[in-house]
Parts: structure tokens; C-alpha cells; sequence
């Protein structure tokens, strides 16, 4: 695998009992303590390791992280931290760790998650790997903390795969890209043909299926990141568009234009059989399936204009969903089965946009000149797409956004991207 490493668990305890309910609307950020992670044989080390679970929960906008000069107290792993010391400051939680690295080349790392509010051990544990995959122990970390004061699952050992793109804006170099979710561990993919774009991850394995020009054909290939194989999906006679793994990861469902008429096609990738999906003398296209798999939204333009709609698997009902002012385009269901992102143009505007999946509580979350291809984190709480400034000097840059449209950021990358896929998480 490209940068991979397998992390092992060692130790865990018993769930969690403070926990922290995340909606849609104003979120008060959780007041965390991270102590200074302590070590006997590393000190730079342990000073990454802080700065990345730092970066890591700050970046979330959940966690509000006071500097250690405010502690009271900076209690060492395995001493039990008072909450006497500690609620003053309003501190509902503490983190204590601690990294070691011995000379055979492993690092061992451990972490304890107190809660505050009655002085109880929320978590603990330990992690062993290779030094250089440190990194991994460190979003690890930040996912159980993650998960054990909000309740629901983390995602930051996970991936980014996007277009990395240099170049003035008429001649740019697209090239496929994949770097962690802080932007470290960057490195360019091997692909065929020229001219990447639209990648997209499997749900549940290290695939990526894209598409490039190869003689002179647009074409739809898939990368395994395991054991860096690839190969041409189908041999299509027509245009072939928007490839994105259904919700087994087994096969692909694409737009194909046959005989002038685009639509939705699943293509089986073990055998290679086709299934058309949609017919209609419209474009039907960007299909994205639901996490049971039982049904597929996509955007069409049916109806006079560019709307999105569901599809049933079981009953063939097709059904409208967007009603809004505007077009939509680009919609992807999110994991947690709640809702669906969207890309909306109207009034010079492209903006990124949920609605739940029959279409009620629709809400913009960002919007500018070019806001596009919305892709989900793993637990469905963050979307990543990618911002183009205007004019002839116009940037393409990755940017994320919480499903409460609170917590904007710049995703850090090199040169510039668009087209962000976000893996599951690791194993």
C-alpha cells in the first residue's frame, strides 16, 4: 500500500460516557486539555506528535484547546488528573500522552482520556508502529478522542485523492495526487492516459476509479492502492462520464451516451456486465448511491433544467427532489444515510449545498465563484470540495466545511487541486 501502514491496536477500554451531541445548528466547541506528550527517548517526537493531534481536533472546530501555559496542573500519563485543577478553567476533558521510539525502528505510543466533570476515565490505549508511520498513531489518537467526546466516529486517519494542478489556467498539468487529511505524506499516483479528473474512492477499500484520455478516448480507469495495480474499466463505444463506485464497491455506476441519449449505466467490475439504469431522452448523470445501495440520486435536466433526483432500485420510481431557485448538479449521499450534498448555480454563484434525501431542510453551506464537487468525510460530518478564484490568474484550491457551514478552512495541499475523493478509514 502507498504510505501505508498497518497500526496496531494494543489496548483499549469500555465506552465512553461523556459525550457530546453535534447538529446542525450553533455547536459549543468541547474546552479539551491536551497535556504535553511525555517522552524518554524523543523529545521532537513527542512535540510532532502534540502539534498533530492538535491540528488534527482543531481542525473539526468541535474542540476549543487552551495552551498548556494555562494549565493549573500537567499530570503525566498514568496520574490521574484533579478536577479541582481543571473546572475552574472550564475543561470538560484532559488527554495525557506519551511516545517512546527504541532502536529497532518501532515507536509505541500511548494515550488516556479523562473526563472532567466527575473525574472518570473516559478511554485509554496504545498504539505500536514503525517509526516512520508515526503519523498514524497521531490520527489514530485524534479519532478516539474524537469519537469518545462527540459520540460519533472520527475521520482523520483517512486520505484525500485529488487533481493536482499546475500551470496558467488554460494549460494547466492535472496529475492524480493523494496526501493524508493534514495534507503530510503527499505523493503523486501513477495513472494512465493524460488529462485526469474526477476520482473517486471505493467506500470500503484503498480503490480509486478515474478518467483520462487514452488514444485520443476519454476513458474510465480503476487504481488499487494495495497493490498499486490499474486497469481500463469496460470498452465503451460513446462518451463515458462521472464514474463513482456504487455502495459494495464492486461495481461503477456511470453516465454513458449511446446513440445521442446519456444515461446512468452500473458496470460490474469483475465481469464487466452492464446494467443501464435510466432512460431517458434527457442527460442523466453524476449518479451517487445511498449507503444500503437501494437507491441512486443523480442530476438531470428532465424536467427543463439541471434538478436532482432519486431514483428507487427496487421499484424504478423516479422521483424530483431539488425545487429550489437555481440548478444543481454533483449530488453524493452521505454515508451516515442523512443527507445528500449538492453543488447549486444561481445568480453567478456556485455553492455547496445538503438537503436531506427527499429533499426538505435544504442549506448552503459555502458559496463563491466556483464552489464544486462536494465529496463526504468518512462519519458524514465534513464535506471537502474545491474553490476556483476568477480570472485568467485563478486559483484551484481544496477547502472543507462542517455540516453546520460553521467551520470553513483551506485544506493545505501543494500547487493547486480540485476534484477532492475522501477514503474510509484506515485499517
Amino acid at each position: 500500500m502507498l504510505g501505508v501502514a498497518m497500526v496496531m491496536l494494543l489496548v483499549t477500554l469500555a465506552d465512553a460516557q461523556l459525550r457530546v451531541r453535534v447538529t446542525e445548528g450553533q455547536v459549543d466547541p468541547i474546552r479539551l486539555a491536551l497535556i504535553p506528550t511525555s517522552s524518554q527517548s524523543d523529545a521532537k517526537l513527542a512535540e510532532n506528535l502534540d502539534s498533530l493531534v492538535r491540528f488534527d481536533l482543531g481542525s473539526s472546530g468541535l474542540f476549543a484547546l487552551p495552551e498548556p501555559t494555562a494549565f493549573l496542573q500537567s499530570p503525566a500519563i498514568g496520574s490521574k488528573p484533579n478536577p479541582v485543577n481543571w473546572q475552574p478553567l472550564g475543561v470538560e476533558a484532559v488527554v495525557q500522552m506519551s511516545i517512546e521510539a527504541n532502536a529497532t525502528g518501532q515507536v509505541d505510543a500511548r494515550f488516556e482520556i479523562w473526563n472532567m466533570l466527575n473525574g472518570e476515565k473516559l478511554d485509554e490505549g496504545r498504539f505500536a508502529t514503525e517509526a516512520q508511520f508515526w503519523r498514524r498513531i497521531g490520527h489514530k489518537i485524534a479519532d478516539r478522542i474524537y469519537s469518545q467526546l462527540t459520540g460519533e466516529a472520527g475521520y482523520f486517519d483517512s486520505r484525500i485523492v485529488y487533481v493536482s494542478e499546475r500551470g496558467p489556467r488554460n494549460a494547466r498539468v492535472k496529475q492524480l495526487a493523494i496526501m493524508d487529511t493534514d495534507g503530510n505524506n503527499h505523493e503523486l499516483l501513477p495513472t494512465q492516459g493524460e488529462g485526469v479528473m474526477t476520482p473517486r474512492f471505493a467506500p470500503n477499500e484503498q480503490k480509486i476509479a478515474y478518467m483520462s484520455f487514452k488514444d485520443r478516448q476519454l476513458k474510465v480507469f480503476v487504481l488499487d492502492l494495495e497493490n498499486g495495480t490499474q486497469g481500463e474499466v469496460g470498452n465503451f463505444k460513446g462518451m463515458t462520464f462521472a464514474p463513482r463506485f456504487d455502495a459494495t464497491g464492486t461495481k461503477l455506476l456511470v453516465n454513458h451516451s449511446r446513440g445521442g441519449n446519456a444515461d446512468i449505466y452500473e458496470i460490474d467490475l469483475t465481469s464487466g456486465a452492464e446494467r443501464r439504469l435510466t432512460s431517458h431522452p434527457a442527460i442523466d448523470t453524476s449518479a451517487s448511491a445511498s449507503p444500503d445501495g437501494e437507491f441512486v440520486v443523480f442530476n438531470s435536466d428532465r424536467g427543463g433544467s439541471q434538478q436532482l433526483y432519486v431514483l428507487n432500485r427496487k421499484t424504478g420510481a423516479i422521483q424530483r427532489i431539488s425545487y429550489g431557485d437555481g440548478r444543481y448538479a454533483t449530488p453524493v449521499w452521505s454515508p451516515r444515510d442523512d443527507l445528500i450534498a449538492f453543488t447549486k448555480m444561481n445568480k453567478g454563484q456556485f455553492s455547496i449545498g445538503v438537503m436531506r434525501p427527499d429533499g426538505t431542510s435544504e442549506r448552503i453551506l459555502a458559496s463563491s465563484f466556483l464552489d464544486e464537487s462536494p465529496v463526504w468525510s468518512p462519519n458524514g460530518r465534513v464535506i471537502m470540495f474545491y474553490r476556483q478564484s476568477p480570472g485568467e490568474n485563478g486559483r484551484a484550491e481544496l477547502y472543507s466545511v462542517d455540516i453546520t457551514g460553521r467551520n470553513l478552512r483551506k485544506v493545505p495541499i501543494k500547487d493547486q487541486g480540485s476534484d477532492p475523493a475522501w477514503s474510509a478509514l484506515l485499517p
